[in-house]
């Protein structure tokens, strides 16, 4: 029984890593929604221009919009416009800050004028032909979009738990934080994760309640496969945080500048491509033989390096 379990675990780990997809552009859609109050609409107009700014300087690839005091009808024009760009290999990611609200029932996002339900932004987003989707929530309440808003393919990150965290957030700033701070690159590959982002948000979010010596008001979770109960952290057994493992936010230093020469960027490809090899068969390192394990990690790590020497001429 062992031996089949362990020859099935090595086929769907092998068909899974073949399927890994080779990232063609990156849409990006960030919407400051309604304020409410001076402070809010100062920082939610800034985070959002911070974010605008520093998406539209990482490469041609990158296409990138912003709202800010954004309507409903904006919002809707928008992702309709996005659905009409991307492609099927392109990524996505639809940024939200502001105020959110949830009934018990029902997950809103503040707008100007009406509010546009969790409901009604998942519909938008499926039109998008992005097989590599994303999320990111950071208003209060928003842990009560999650189960909405997920599917297989769309990762969502929330600030809150769930929806019963009414009060105002502070991760926004610290995400946005996120992806001008190399400090936030663990794995020093000088690529962002959204793992990597959303644990740098969720360390320095903590760390502001503590500072404040207030009790803590927002609890981050995610979720990335579609199948499962929000989480706080990746989890092998389920294979929750692969996907945000996988999903490239941002490039940094030498990562960026190979990625923006032509003569360099199919071997940054492969290189991301067995980094995320790599991550995967940790990820299932339980469900295979050890020595099925240590030689498809061997063989990757001998690629990897193979890759990095050229990329380093």
């Amino acid at each position: 029984m062992k031996f089949a379990r362990w020859r099935l675990a090595a086929v769907l780990i092998g068909a899974l890593l073949v399927a890994l997809p080779v990232r063609a552009g990156i849409y990006y859609v960030t919407v400051a929604g309604l304020s409410g109050e001076p402070d809010y609409e100062q920082e939610f107009t800034q985070l959002a221009s911070d974010l605008d700014k520093l998406l539209k300087s990482t490469g041609p690839d990158a296409h990138v919009y912003t709202l800010t005091d954004a309507t409903r009808t904006q919002l809707t024009q928008t992702l309709v416009r996005v659905a009409s760009e991307a492609k099927p290999d392109d990524d996505f990611v639809l940024i939200l800050i502001g105020h959110g609200t949830f009934d018990g029932y029902q997950y809103k996002f503040n707008l100007v004028g009406p509010d546009i339900t969790a409901q009604d932004l998942a519909r938008l987003c499926d039109q998008i032909p992005s097989k590599r989707q994303m999320v990111v929530n950071t208003t209060e309440s928003s842990g009560g979009s999650v189960m909405t808003l997920e599917r297989r393919g769309r990762a969502v990150i929330a600030a809150t738990k769930d929806g019963n965290e009414k009060n105002a957030t502070v991760f926004a700033r610290y995400f946005v934080q996120a992806l001008h701070d190399p400090q936030a690159d663990l794995d020093k590959n000088n690529a962002i994760s959204a793992m990597e982002a959303f644990q740098y948000a969720q360390r320095h979010t903590a760390d502001f309640y503590d500072s404040q010596k207030r009790l803590a008001t927002e609890h981050a979770v995610f979720e990335d496969t579609g199948d499962h109960d929000p989480t706080r952290t990746p989890e092998t057994d389920t294979g929750e945080g692969l996907f945000l493992s996988n999903f490239t936010l941002i490039r940094i230093g030498a990562e960026q500048r190979a990625y923006n020469d032509p003569a360099k960027r199919a071997l940054l490809a492969q290189k991301e491509d067995l980094e995320r090899k790599i991550d995967t068969l940790k990820y299932h390192k339980a469900a295979m033989s050890q020595d099925d394990y240590k030689e498809q990690l061997t063989q990757a790590l001998l690629e990897l390096a193979k890759v990095q020497e050229q990329l380093n001429k």
